[in-house]
């Protein structure tokens, strides 16, 4: 398989999907890499709340928002992945999506979404 090069941006627009609130405060970036390599994206966040819910989501251009990562943070520890090539990770105010054996397939928009308890 040839290599290719991919572009993966990350977006700052705030918006709420179902009372998850998407956004990435952290600045706009886009990144340039190639097949197989690994990228990683980081999100900050910041609540007061324990009960921390963090997913990460993308979008091809004019498609749909597809999830891809939940990750529980501070007192919540479960996690699931739409693709093991995707691993997120948390900490008290961040969240990092790992996406391995990048593909062409994996250009597109980036998304975090941070939910608490009401």
């Amino acid at each position: 398989m040839g290599t290719g090069t991919l572009i993966i941006q990350k977006m700052k627009k705030q918006w709420s999907l179902e009372n998850l609130n998407l956004h990435n405060p952290d600045k706009e970036k886009n990144f340039i890499t190639k097949e197989t390599e690994t990228v990683k994206l980081s999100c900050s966040y910041s609540t007061t709340s324990n009960d921390v819910r963090l997913y990460w989501y993308r979008q091809y251009l004019h498609g749909e928002i597809m999830f891809l990562a939940y990750k529980g943070a501070r007192s919540l520890s479960a996690a699931n992945t739409a693709d093991d090539r995707f691993h997120a990770t948390t900490t008290h105010t961040s969240t990092e999506l790992t996406i391995t054996d990048v593909r062409l397939s994996d250009s597109a928009l980036y998304y975090c979404a941070l939910r608490v308890a009401q």
